[in-house]
């Protein structure tokens, strides 16, 4: 299963290994288990230190198999062939469980091992879903350090009788001890948040006690990791603080157009970012959202959700922006639940089904196309009278059987039976008729919004909601700045919102010097 170059690689990470791991299969006679067992078998031949053994506890699921190390109550189990996206998950279980140090903060490891109750974690996941992988590995991380907590990674695909039975239509989910404990990507930070309720004040009470920075940025997508760069470079105080660090590219399935860097995928890439920005002197606050933006005493304000307030001489907004939505009854009543903004994520749960993609441009062609390849029947639903996309993209959509697209067609409803998805409604925009096509998904591809509903009122904002700028990042706000997909600035790409995010940096710089 594994290829001569990855096995290579493999071999000189398992070399980190300080004592002994086991690998514990619990087969079954299905081809999945033997491609399992041939899997694990050339791991184990891979390190000295690796064995393999059988379980036949009829309670586990098959084919599944545990990674622990003898002697060490490690619950780590994977349920599911770990390749794709979640090969990096099995690597880090190995290194974790063979005694490899986590490159985790020593304040989030005192936090997993203070929990004090039994828990077991069941992730559902995607094998080709870009946001699971650092959901298993941060439960992965939990289970190491902590031998009061299991945890399991589901593929969906293979466990389609535990999807359906568990209603669930979007990946990742997890269980806690039987119960949803929630959905979309989460950060070991976000999980722990969760499990005690007390986290976000504390967290508020360190915040509030800090000074103020010279350069405070607000995102922690490209253009607000740039902005840290640039700032820091500078030798000023830095601040940066996002609600999810790396921003739309966590989301982003792959990226061939960043120069330099032929291919790489989005997760990938901002871990880089974070990387590259912990690399200079700049004070990362992660999982804060700003909600105010005010001005006090010659200084800026940001005023979070947690009830902090940062300070700073200058600031840089950089919030990015977010996948638009249809804004029709029944679409949030079923998010999550049919509707979906994800294909590459999502997708591989609805195979063999019925499942509708709103919106003709590159975004939902290409999602449409990708579909077609896992479900029964991809229905296209494009508002304008012709589609968006690339020619070289309609021209493949068009070549396959399972497609019809429809143009002129205004969504109105999307419909359930109170659990799931069942239908969508659609206005022809030509006749006026109203139709109705019954399928069990709907994925939305219709661009992005601006994230400003916060700074409503406090700065200028186009009639899209976008924050206007001029040539050096300055906003209508003395001393603000903003950069990257929130601004009116052309053409949301990464390579453009670094380059704004690093101007803007410089623009606050001269700024600063100035005053």
């Amino acid at each position: 299963m594994l290829d001569t170059n990855l096995k290579t690689q493999l071999k000189a990470y398992l070399e980190r290994l300080t004592r002994p791991v086991q690998l514990i299969l619990t087969p079954d006679d299905s081809d999945k288990s033997r491609e399992m067992q041939t899997l694990l078998s050339e791991i184990a031949e891979l390190s000295d230190k690796i064995s393999i053994a059988e379980d036949a506890d009829p309670a586990l699921r098959r084919p599944s198999f545990a990674v622990t190390s003898p002697g060490h109550d490690i619950g780590i189990r994977f349920a599911g062939i770990p390749m794709g996206h979640e090969f990096t998950s099995l690597v880090l279980a190995l290194l974790q469980a063979g005694g490899h140090p986590p490159k985790t903060d020593a304040g989030v490891i005192e936090q997993i091992r203070a929990i004090d109750q039994e828990m077991l974690f069941e992730v559902y996941i995607s094998l080709s879903c870009q946001n699971c992988p650092e959901v298993v590995q941060s439960l992965n991380l939990m289970a190491v350090l902590n031998p009061k907590i299991c945890a399991v990674m589901i593929d969906g695909a293979l466990f389609q009788s535990e999807v359906e039975q568990r209603e669930i239509m979007a990946v990742p989910t997890v269980f806690l001890n039987g119960q949803v404990f929630g959905q979309g990507r989460m950060t070991v930070e976000e999980i722990l948040a969760k499990l005690d309720s007390s986290a976000g004040s504390k967290a508020a009470e360190k915040l509030n006690e800090k000074a103020p920075y010279d350069v405070l940025i607000v995102g922690g997508g490209p253009a607000g990791a740039a902005a840290a760069i640039y700032a820091a470079r500078k030798g000023i105080r830095t601040g940066i603080v996002a609600e999810r660090f790396g921003g739309q590219t966590l989301d982003t399935m792959a990226i061939e157009n960043f120069i330099s860097v032929q291919e790489t995928e989005g997760p990938k890439f901002a871990v880089a970012l974070e990387q590259h920005v912990k690399a200079y002197d700049v004070d990362i606050m992660n999982l804060q959202r700003a909600e105010k933006l005010t001005q006090q005493d010659g200084l800026h304000q940001v005023q979070l959700a947690s009830g902090a307030t940062l300070k700073a001489k200058a600031v840089i907004l950089a919030t990015g922006a977010r996948w638009r939505e249809m804004n029709v009854p029944g679409e949030k009543e079923y998010r999550n639940r049919g509707v979906a903004y994800c294909p590459h994520c999502d997708g591989p749960l609805f195979k063999g089904k019925r499942v509708a993609v709103v919106g003709g441009g590159n975004s939902g062609v290409e999602a449409a196309i990708d579909l077609a390849g896992i479900v029964q029947h991809v229905t296209l639903l494009e508002f304008a009278d012709q589609l968006k996309a690339d020619a070289v993209l309609q021209r493949k959509l068009h070549s396959l059987p399972n497609v019809t697209v429809i143009t002129n067609a205004r969504t109105t409803e999307v419909h359930g039976d109170g659990k799931k998805v069942n239908a969508i409604s659609y206005e022809d925009r030509v006749s006026g008729s109203l139709n109705k096509v019954e399928l069990e998904g709907v994925f939305v591809q219709i661009g992005l919004v601006p994230n400003t509903e916060w700074l409503k009122g406090t700065l200028e904002l186009s009639r899209h909601g976008e924050i206007q700028t001029n040539a050096h990042g300055q906003t209508s706000v003395p001393g603000v700045f903003a950069a990257g997909d929130v601004t009116t600035v052309p053409y949301k790409q990464i390579v453009i919102a670094v380059g704004e995010g690093a101007k803007s940096a410089l623009g606050a710089f001269d700024y600063l010097i100035r005053q």
